[in-house]
């Protein structure tokens, strides 16, 4: 899943590394993501460096993972309002059970869901008229 948001931004970074009358071409200095090493793409370890850099920056004191980044999007899917099947699909989890695990609902959202039983006395006024 790419935002619109994201995919414009990516686009305009992309443009401004390759300006108008580049050819393309698939030599590794195309990339969107180029590795630190001349000639070869990001990898893993450098995402995971990149991640932990970016966390120290931004002054967060936690541990932060790419892990973490998967985890908390599946939770803010959750929290938007998207079913676990489709939660399930996006990281590619083919168990159900795996998403279950995955994404922890968090307590705004179990303290912002109204009960059921508050919803009997509205239904049934509205049986009697």
């Amino acid at each position: 899943m790419l935002s619109s948001r994201l995919l414009e931004v990516l686009r305009c970074w992309f443009r401004s590394q390759h300006p108008a009358g580049h050819s393309p071409k698939t030599a590794p200095e195309d990339w969107l993501f180029p590795g630190w090493r001349q000639g070869r793409h990001m990898n893993a370890a450098s995402l995971q460096t990149v991640c932990r850099e970016a966390a120290r920056a931004a002054g967060i004191g936690k541990r932060v993972t790419v892990h973490t980044l998967r985890h908390s999007f599946s939770t803010h899917l959750l929290e938007n309002g998207a079913g676990i099947r489709v939660i399930q699909v996006l990281p590619g989890h083919s168990r159900i059970e795996t998403t279950a695990r995955y994404t922890q609902v968090s307590p705004p959202l179990v303290a912002a869901t109204a009960s059921p039983l508050d919803n009997l006395d509205r239904n049934a006024r509205k049986g009697r008229k």
